[in-house]
């Protein structure tokens, strides 16, 4: 895609995904409050502000008053409500966003790259499983649990919340989620998933972790082709990443173009 095409996709983002969010789960709540649009989500769910408008005259205040607004849920929830994300976007105003975050008491993970493609474009390649490796569609709790094993194997930690997240999605709303697994013989060596909410242009690619032991054998590219027949299908224009820089070469590669950068800002609450 070119420079202008990358950039009325990102406002076509920043629109959809953001501005007018839908939640990401039936649970879920979204919410715009003046310039803030915000997710609070009961259990394991994502809580965090997705979009925001802001200056230097009404950051600070604007911070604070999430702050606030999630400390005050943790009040009447309990302690695992008050932890929240600010998603951050490298063109989002005010400049010094990300510093007036950390000033607040927010704690930046790693960056990531978004990336986008054209569906059209990926659900066309010729793409063949590598040799001993068949493709398992999960529909249930032990299609997640294998899910959640390989995993544990690719990034070495345990993701409860994302095994709420794809239990609650698989029984709640199972027309918005594609989750899959490459398989070798009995064992899953790869897994990842795709978000479809309602009326947007944008699926998401989530997950994508591969055994160390099956990575550069074409396991991630078989994965990301097979999600994409399914847009494709479902007549969905775009696949959006969050890319690590693991996955962000293979993905250029794959013919996604780069909408900028974006940090998650955790605010974890006060201990007291």
């Amino acid at each position: 895609m070119t420079t202008d095409e990358l950039r009325r996709v990102r406002d076509r983002y920043d629109a959809e995904v953001r501005r007018d969010a839908v939640p990401d789960a039936a649970q879920a709540r979204v919410e715009r409050v003046g310039p803030v649009v915000r997710q609070s989500a009961p259990g394991l769910g994502w809580n965090g502000v997705l979009w925001s408008d802001l200056d230097e005259g009404n950051a600070d205040a604007e911070i604070a008053a999430q702050v606030a607004w999630f400390q005050a849920r943790r009040e009447r929830e309990g302690a695992g409500a008050a932890e929240f994300e600010w998603k951050l976007y490298a063109h989002d105003r005010p400049a010094d966003l990300g510093d007036r975050l950390r000033a607040a008491g927010f704690v930046p993970e790693a960056p990531e790259t978004l990336l986008v493609a054209r569906t059209a474009d990926l659900a066309a390649l010729p793409v063949e499983p590598p040799e001993g490796i068949s493709l398992r569609v999960v529909r249930d709790e032990a299609g997640v649990d294998l899910m959640m094993a390989v995993h544990g194997r690719a990034f070495g930690t345990d993701r409860p919340r994302i095994r709420e997240q794809v239990l609650n999605l698989l029984r709640e709303e199972p027309d918005t989620i594609e989750a899959v697994l490459a398989m070798a013989g009995e064992v899953p060596v790869s897994g990842a998933r795709m978000e479809m909410r309602p009326g947007s242009s944008f699926a998401g690619l989530w997950g994508g972790g591969t055994d160390p032991a099956w990575r550069g054998r074409g396991v991630y590219r078989l994965l990301v082709a097979h999600r994409a027949r399914i847009a494709a299908q479902r007549g969905i224009p775009y696949l959006q990443v969050d890319a690590s820089d693991d996955s962000r070469p293979i993905l250029e590669r794959l013919g996604f173009g780069v909408l900028g950068t974006t940090i998650p800002y955790l605010w974890q609450g006060n201990a007291g």
